[in-house]
């Protein structure tokens, strides 16, 4: 007898339904022990061991992190792969709720499998380090993770309920001015001031800042001003975090940057170094499909999820480097309520909290769900994969 979708629909939330302890513990697990950047190994222990133990054929160390990995439960196209995230914040824990986030992927994925059996195409959990610095997914993505999957979800805690999250582009410099050390009274005039010169940097990129278009702004501290007052200091160095709109947006913002350095630089006689420091983060590309079958199963649950506030931006994170190459959603689900803030005390604390449980079981179904339509729906697909094209065609 064929199952209709409303009968795999019905069984993944029964199969939900039965493992809600075993999710919840996972999500308060990791909670309770919070790892960060690159370091989450007793969190990748965790999940890993979880799919392990129910028949996924787990990879660990993907793409050279020894906290990544891919698990499978069946192989072959379609593939769709839920994303796990589960490193802290120093200071604060999981403050971003990506122990949620963790949980939500494994217990989707385990229901996923109990139902399906891989007998539809694959199932991928993967999981994903240092989104909070270090850009795991990014790193994924070009180590070839991602290659041949149809379709990548998650979704993510918060203070809305958001269909999807309007996250910018984002990348970090370093900027060094080098100039020649003297005695500020001895010999002044042999001294060529590099702190001066990255002063002046920081007033140049205030002025900038005034013309810049919307979602774009640099923000810079000194991470090296010299080394005592009575030397000029003939090095000095600064960070520069910039975001963007989009990720071409943040490229003319970047050599805005390097532009303004030189320019400082040839004015004061100094020479400068513009490198970036970190992985580029880029802008996130909603799949509105999926985004809508997600949004469409979450309501089920009584959560309904609209459009994002207009001119509001969340942040960045690696995983727009994902939707840049394949239809991809993160929907806001919201833990507390609108006057609060992740990257919080508070937040974390309701990343613990009863509501999160609710929203977490509620997310893993809607998860669930929208990962079945994609392996049992080609039409799903096709749509998916068209509106991708096309938005990559206009570079939006």
């Amino acid at each position: 007898m064929t199952r209709t979708s409303d009968d795999v629909h019905e069984a993944l939330r029964g199969a939900v339904a039965q493992r809600a302890g075993v999710v919840w513990e996972a999500a308060l697990a990791l909670h309770a022990d919070p790892e960060y950047a690159f370091a989450e190994h007793r969190a990748a222990g965790l999940l890993t061991g979880a799919l392990a133990q129910e028949g996924f054929t787990v990879e660990r160390g993907v793409a050279g992190m020894p906290t990544a990995f891919a698990a499978r439960s069946g192989d072959g196209r379609p593939t769709v792969a839920l994303l796990l995230e589960y490193d802290a914040l120093p200071g604060l824990g999981h403050a971003c709720g990506h122990n949620l986030i963790a949980a939500a992927g494994l217990g989707a994925a385990l229901a996923l499998h109990t139902v399906l059996g891989g007998a539809h195409g694959c199932v991928m959990a993967v999981g994903t380090p240092a989104e909070e610095g270090g850009g795991g997914k990014a790193l994924e993505v070009e180590a070839g993770v991602f290659d041949g999957v149809d379709a990548a979800l998650m979704f993510h805690p918060g203070v809305y309920d958001w269909r999807y999250a309007p996250l910018t582009a984002q990348v970090q410099y370093r900027v060094a001015f080098h100039g020649r050390a003297a005695h500020p009274t001895g010999n002044p005039t042999e001294g060529i001031d590099a702190l001066a010169a990255l002063v002046e940097l920081f007033n140049v990129l205030a002025v900038v800042g005034r013309r810049l278009p919307e979602a774009s702004h640099v923000q810079g501290i000194v991470t090296d001003g010299g080394r005592a007052t009575n030397i000029v200091p003939e090095y000095a160095e600064g960070r520069f975090g910039l975001r963007a709109l989009t990720t071409r947006a943040l490229e003319d913002l970047a050599e805005q940057l390097r532009e303004c350095a030189e320019g400082v630089a040839r004015a004061t006689g100094t020479t400068a170094e513009v490198e970036r420091a970190t992985v580029r983060y880029e802008h996130f590309r909603d799949s509105d499909v999926l985004s809508a079958r997600f949004a469409e199963h979450l309501s089920g649950k009584g959560i309904v999820l609209a459009p994002p506030a207009a001119g509001v931006y969340l942040g960045s994170s690696d995983i727009g480097n994902v939707s840049a190459r394949l239809p991809a959603i993160h929907p806001f689900v919201a833990i507390m309520n609108e006057e609060g803030s992740d990257h919080t005390a508070e937040f974390a604390e309701a990343a613990a909290s009863e509501r999160a449980r609710t929203v977490l079981l509620a997310a893993t179904e809607a998860l669930a769900c929208t990962a079945a339509d994609v392996l049992l729906r080609p039409e799903l697909r096709e749509e998916a994969w068209r509106q991708h094209r096309a938005r990559s065609a206009a570079d939006l």
